[in-house]
C-alpha cells in the first residue's frame, strides 16, 4: 500500500474520522440519490468502514503514551549488556534467529535471520544525544560488504541529524527512532 494513499492515511489516523467519513458519504448517497440507486451507491463506504474498523484494532491494541514513556525510560536506565539482551530476547520471540557480532565490525551488534532474510543490526550508540550521517554509513556498508538484506539502526533518545534521516531512502539501511520497545525491556 502506498505510504500516502487515502487508506494508508486512514489507518494512521484516528479511528472515528474513518467511521465519519464512511457515514457522510452514506448520507450524501442517502440524501441525493434516487431511493433505489442509493443503498446500492453508499455501500461504497464499506472499504473506508472496514479501514475504520483496523484502525480501532490498532489503536485499541497499541500502548498508551505514559506506558511506551514509562518503558523508554526503562530502557534508557539500562546497561548495554541488558538492553542487548532484551532487544534479543524481544526479536527470538518474534521469531528471528539472532546472533551476537563481536569484533567482525564496529557498526554492527546483532544479526538477525528468518526466512532467509538476513538483518543487521547496530544499537550502540542507543543513548546518544546525537545521531549523524558516519554510524548509519558504517552500518550501509556493512549491509553491503556482508551481503545483507536489510540494516537497522537502534535510537532511544536524542536526535537523528536530516542528512542520516535522508540517507536510507538511497540504501539498504533503515533509520527509525524506537518508539516501542517489546514488553521484555
Amino acid at each position: 500500500m502506498a505510504e500516502n494513499s487515502l487508506f494508508a492515511i486512514l489507518l494512521r489516523s484516528p479511528w472515528w474520522i474513518s467511521f465519519a467519513i464512511s457515514a457522510a458519504i452514506v448520507t450524501a448517497c442517502l440524501a441525493w440519490l434516487p431511493r433505489d440507486i442509493a443503498p446500492f451507491a453508499a455501500l461504497g463506504a464499506a472499504p473506508i468502514f472496514v479501514i475504520g474498523c483496523m484502525a480501532a484494532w490498532r489503536q485499541f491494541k497499541a500502548p498508551s503514551g505514559a506506558k511506551v514513556e514509562a518503558i523508554r525510560a526503562e530502557a534508557a536506565a539500562m546497561s548495554w549488556k541488558d538492553f542487548c539482551a532484551a532487544l534479543e530476547n524481544a526479536w527470538k520471540n518474534e521469531g528471528q534467529s539472532v546472533q551476537r557480532v563481536a569484533g567482525q565490525t564496529a557498526a554492527v551488534d546483532l544479526q538477525l535471520e528468518k526466512n532467509g532474510t538476513l538483518t543487521l543490526v547496530s544499537a550502540r550508540r542507543w543513548k546518544a544525544a546525537n545521531h549523524g550521517l558516519e554510524s548509519l554509513k558504517e552500518l550501509s556498508d556493512a549491509v553491503q560488504r556482508l551481503k545483507a538484506d536489510h540494516g537497522v539502526y537502534v535510537v532511544l533518545q536524542g536526535s537523528v541529524s536530516d542528512s542520516a534521516r535522508a540517507m536510507p531512502r538511497s540504501t539498504a539501511c533503515c533509520c527509525s527512532k524506537v518508539t516501542r520497545l517489546p514488553p521484555c525491556c
